[in-house]
């Protein structure tokens, strides 16, 4: 008895709903729905705009290199397929909002972010998404989503250094005469209200954003296609490093200038001094290695902080050369002052008698080669004739004497002269070492005095250099 009634509420009910459910098609979309294909694009060329609502700054890697941000993308086009049936008149806004399922009936657009790493979709209780047809055939896709963007960066200039991102919207199907991607016209690219003047503060980066108005082109694949540029610019708070590395840094070396006014006998205090000053330059610099980003180069600070510690390395190098000085002016050149004192006499006493000796015996040589040379010979206080056939022989022994000894005075005199010029090299090479010596003593000393004026204006110098140097090559690639 009661199948016959639920059965007729049933079919009444299904009826109802399937009415319903035509009608709300009807009324959301043309009535050649059916004809309609997603596949196929709308127009030979179809205008395709982007606008990027951005909530935050997520964050930064500097490892992975990579730029995270919490945004609402809007993309909007134009089908003129879609046209909303509002016969009834009874729609009420300018747009009417598209469910899932007729979302995935409709033709979107084929977006490709060139730079894109990761894309999240928001989701709290549902999808963040929404898609609205509007009365003059205009769709407007919007998404929350988290997108990670890949920015190429280059840390040689760290902590000055400046990294730009661009990134880029386009189609990955359809090349530039068949699809174009622009920027919104009137709001391209909104922030909070507590966001900046179009730039966003981190703890270690000022990230702004520009959007490029002009058409821009990228080949990849086959072919040209259109894209809707971003830039993302990330510049370094540099004030933390000026604090934290640059200003010790500073310090120390100038501390090491110190130690041109101490006493050079006083070693320990000296050289605790520098030696300190260097360890703790180095450990700097290794701290800053270890946390800094990696570059194929050395970077701006780790140049600052290896130029520090060379100078501190160099006032470390002339205390050493003072220390030679006073070591050379109290023990070395006093003995060889005594030295000096003690053997000079006695060697020009021995010159003087070999002279006398080679003076006297000369003579009696010279005699007795005439006696040899006449063919007469003393034997026993007489004199023997020796013949006059053996004159000639005589004759050429004599030459052949006389030749020898010409080779030996020649000898003589060469090794004399070489011995003189020798000599004369080594007492010249002692007196410039001595006069450069004078000024590392401690009592003539002037060499702490010298590098007290040296040390700073060398490194005022160098200071100059390296921030013109760094911030104009900073300006330039800000400027890019």
């Amino acid at each position: 008895m009661n199948a016959v009634p639920l059965f007729s509420v049933f079919c009444l009910s299904s009826t109802v709903w399937i009415y319903a459910v035509a009608g709300a098609l009807t009324y959301r979309l043309p009535e050649n729905v059916s004809t309609y294909d997603k596949n196929v694009k709308p127009g030979s060329l179809t205008e395709v705009s982007i606008s990027l609502y951005i909530n935050r700054i997520s964050g930064v890697d500097e490892n992975k290199e990579e730029i995270s941000i919490d945004a609402f993308l809007q993309v909007t086009w134009e089908d003129p397929r879609l046209v909303p049936d509002d016969s009834a008149g009874t729609m009420t806004k300018e747009y009417m909002e598209l469910t899932p399922t007729e979302q995935m009936t409709v033709w979107v657009p084929d977006l490709y972010i060139r730079q894109l790493r990761e894309m999240r979709v928001m989701t709290l209780f549902e999808e963040i998404s929404k898609l609205r047809l509007y009365k003059n055939s205009t769709l407007v896709l919007t998404k929350g989503a988290t997108i990670i963007f890949k920015c190429d960066m280059d840390f040689v200039l760290y902590p000055l250094d400046v990294q730009r991102c661009p990134v880029d919207f386009s189609s990955y199907k359809y090349n530039v005469r068949e699809m174009r991607f622009r920027w919104k016209n009137d709001n391209g690219l909104t922030f909070p209200k507590d966001f900046g003047d179009g730039f966003f503060r981190l703890p270690k980066y000022v990230v702004s954003f520009y959007t490029e108005q002009n058409p821009q082109t990228i080949h990849y694949g086959e072919d040209n296609h259109s894209s809707a540029r971003l830039e993302i610019t990330l510049s370094r708070e540099v004030k933390s490093y000026l604090l934290e590395n640059y200003l010790p840094s500073t310090l120390f070396v100038s501390m090491s200038w110190g130690s041109f006014v101490v006493v050079p006998e006083i070693v320990p205090g000296r050289m605790v001094l520098l030696v300190t000053t260097l360890l703790s330059l180095i450990t700097m610099f290794d701290t800053v290695r270890n946390n800094s980003p990696d570059a194929l180069e050395l970077k701006c600070l780790e140049v600052w902080l290896i130029s520090c510690t060379l100078f501190v390395f160099f006032a470390l190098m002339e205390y050493f050369i003072v220390l030679f000085g006073i070591r050379y002016d109290k023990h070395w050149r006093v003995a060889a002052k005594a030295h000096h004192v003690q053997v000079a006499p006695p060697v020009q006493i021995q010159s003087t008698l070999s002279l006398s000796q080679n003076t006297v015996e000369t003579p009696m040589n010279s005699s007795h080669a005439a006696q040899r040379e006449n063919g007469l010979e003393s034997t026993g206080g007489g004199l023997k004739v020796t013949g006059t056939n053996k004159v000639q022989p005589q004759e050429a022994d004599a030459s052949k004497v006389n030749s020898i000894g010409n080779l030996s005075g020649s000898f003589q005199t060469t090794q004399h002269v070489t011995s003189v010029m020798t000599r004369r090299r080594v007492h010249s090479f002692r007196n410039v070492a001595d006069v450069a010596l004078m000024y590392a003593g401690s009592q003539r000393g002037r060499l702490d005095q010298i590098s007290l004026i040296i040390f700073p204006l060398s490194f005022l110098i160098f200071t100059i250099a390296y921030w013109t140097m760094y911030i104009n090559e900073s300006n330039h690639r800000r400027n890019m």
